[in-house]
C-alpha cells in the first residue's frame, strides 16, 4: 500500500463524492456506502441528485459549504480536469480518482498545489486492505 493511499485513509475523514448517485447498484454508491458505515462524513457532489445515503448532495465542489478533506472522483476521465481545478480552489487535502478513472495531467496538477494523489483505484478495496493489514500487525 503507497504512503498516499495509507495517509489518505487514516488521516482524513470528510470526503466529496464526486458523480454519487443514488442508484444502489452503480459503484458510487457502493463505495460511499461502505465508507460510511465506516466512519467517513460523505457528501455526494452530483447536480442531479438531491440527497443520498441521508446527506444533502450539491452541484459542485464550490456549493459545498463544509471544509473537505478527499475528493473522490466517479467520473469519466474527460471530466477529471474540472474536478481537480475545483478540489485544488477549494483546498482539499487529496483527490482519489476511481477504478477506471485517470488523467496524468490533472493528477500532476494536483500533486503541485500539495494535494496527495491516488489514481484508478478503488477506495473501499485500500480501506479493507488497510483493516487487514492492520489486523496483521495487532
Amino acid at each position: 500500500m503507497s504512503h498516499e493511499v495509507a495517509a489518505i485513509l487514516r488521516d482524513y475523514k470528510v470526503i466529496a463524492v464526486v458523480g454519487l448517485s443514488s442508484n444502489k447498484d452503480r459503484p458510487s454508491f457502493g463505495v460511499a456506502w461502505y465508507l460510511q458505515q465506516h466512519g467517513y462524513r460523505i457528501i455526494p457532489v452530483n447536480p442531479n441528485e438531491t440527497e443520498v445515503l441521508g446527506e444533502r448532495a450539491y452541484p459542485d465542489l464550490f456549493s459545498v459549504p463544509s471544509p473537505i478533506e478527499v475528493v473522490d472522483i466517479f467520473r469519466r476521465s474527460e471530466y477529471v480536469a474540472e474536478v481537480i481545478d475545483q478540489a485544488i480552489a477549494i483546498g482539499a487535502k487529496a483527490v482519489w480518482m476511481q477504478d477506471g478513472v485517470v488523467d496524468e495531467t490533472a493528477a500532476q496538477r494536483a500533486r503541485e498545489a500539495g494535494l496527495l494523489m491516488v489514481m484508478d483505484d478503488c477506495m473501499a478495496r485500500e480501506h479493507r486492505r488497510l483493516l487487514i493489514e492492520g489486523s496483521r500487525q495487532a
